[in-house]
């Protein structure tokens, strides 16, 4: 094994955008970073890449709002220091039927947390797009100020050119392999390629793979489920209507709490395209995934949807454009962020698991990573709900099972 000969601090291994936002705020400290990547920088081939992706502060559970808050400070902190924009606000619509139980969940947890939002009615919510959305009775909208999107593969971009700006070490191309402790107490990490790199510590962001290496560096249990999803793009037809659908005429990100479960955003991603997706994929070998679209399914579940919601003003048979992605599903779909344990103790962290909803987070997820490693503790957040520790009672969800909850027949 050839040996680099250079001390770090941390080494963080992943960079997608959790090992993006934490080198910035590791190196941003003054602290010696190098930041590792198994592929390309920038590639396409896990879950942090693509056109945009939904920022939205509104949550049934009651411990990620102050997350996605601070998330949005961050985004606009890192946007001034780069000097260009990632983020877009728009407002945010919730909708589904009055009586579903996750949306009134969700409507508690604004109260709770003072999140300023309006509950309209299907008339309102009409009047309140300029006529895009079509609510059926029964069903009601939750408006909230602070929604929008990010550029996602520009905005992990912007995160590893600050890293650099801040003194970090950035190198591609090399597949981590072991993450060993020395003699000497510090962490020797290894790659395919035969190179070693020395550090105190070590954060590990690697997405879809991160079962699969956690097991292999100390043993221990993450259960993350990697999905493959497909994102869609559907024609907005022709005609004066079309510009309603566009960001600056106020068209907000929205998401449908009712089966199947449908996000979108505005046009701003292709020209007369309006991102419409289902929050669900099917089960995947992150290595040999197949890459393929079903076709059928969409035209079961998401055109029907699409007629109703849009009443022709969106060409719904089929989407005219998609592309790749992952989800890396955990069995409760809460994140997993906390010490690998083990052999490793505490100079080893993790972060991953994020279950479809996680890029909007990852600056507060970086900060939180940096505070790790650093001090031992996040500052101003709890962990609880993000521990390794809350898997060890079912020991079926060690062995990465199929999530129901995620998975439509794909």
């Amino acid at each position: 094994m050839a040996d680099s000969g250079e001390q770090f601090d941390v080494v963080v291994v992943g960079a997608g955008i959790m090992g993006s936002c934490a080198a910035y705020h590791l190196s941003k400290r003054g602290l010696k970073t190098l930041l590792l990547e198994r592929f390309s920088f920038l590639h396409h081939l896990g879950s942090s890449h693509g056109e945009s992706r939904t920022i939205r502060v509104t949550y049934p559970e009651p411990y990620y709002p102050a997350m996605v808050a601070e998330s949005i400070r961050l985004w606009r902190e890192a946007e001034s220091e780069i000097g260009f924009r990632v983020y877009t606000q728009t407002p945010h619509l919730d909708m589904g039927a009055r009586d579903n139980r996750t949306l009134q969940s969700l409507v508690a947890v604004c109260q709770q947390n003072r999140i300023e939002h309006r509950l309209l009615s299907p008339a309102d919510v009409a009047a309140e797009f300029g006529g895009a959305f079509h609510l059926p009775d029964g069903w009601i909208g939750v408006v909230t100020r602070d929604g929008g999107f990010v550029k996602p593969t520009k905005a992990v971009a912007m995160f590893q050119a600050l890293a650099l700006r801040h003194g970090a070490v950035l190198t591609d191309h090399q597949e981590v392999t072991a993450v060993a402790r020395q003699e000497d107490g510090n962490l020797v990490v290894s790659t395919k390629t035969g190179r070693q790199f020395r550090g105190k510590k070590c954060v590990v962001t690697v997405g879809a793979w991160a079962g699969e290496l956690a097991r292999r560096f100390s043993g221990a249990c993450v259960p993350v489920q990697p999905l493959h999803t497909t994102v869609c793009y559907w024609k907005i037809k022709d005609g004066e209507s079309a510009s309603k659908f566009l960001p600056e005429n106020g068209f907000p990100t929205f998401a449908c709490y009712e089966e199947p479960y449908i996000y979108g955003t505005p046009a701003a991603d292709f020209p007369g395209l309006l991102k419409i997706a289902l929050h669900a994929g099917r089960p995947c070998d992150p290595n040999r995934r197949d890459w393929s679209t079903n076709l059928e399914l969409l035209r079961r579940t998401a055109s029907p949807w699409i007629r109703a919601r849009f009443e022709g003003a969106v060409e719904a048979e089929e989407p005219v454009l998609v592309q790749g992605c992952m989800y890396s599903m955990t069995p409760d779909e809460d994140f997993v962020v906390d010490f690998l344990g083990g052999e490793l103790g505490k100079d080893v962290a993790i972060a991953c698991g994020f279950s479809g909803h996680g890029f909007k987070m990852g600056p507060v997820v970086g900060r939180i990573l940096a505070d790790l490693v650093t001090t031992g503790e996040a500052q101003g957040l709890d962990l609880s709900h993000f521990r390794l520790g809350r898997f060890k009672d079912n020991p079926k969800e060690c062995g990465n099972s199929v999530l129901d909850m995620a998975v439509l027949s794909w």
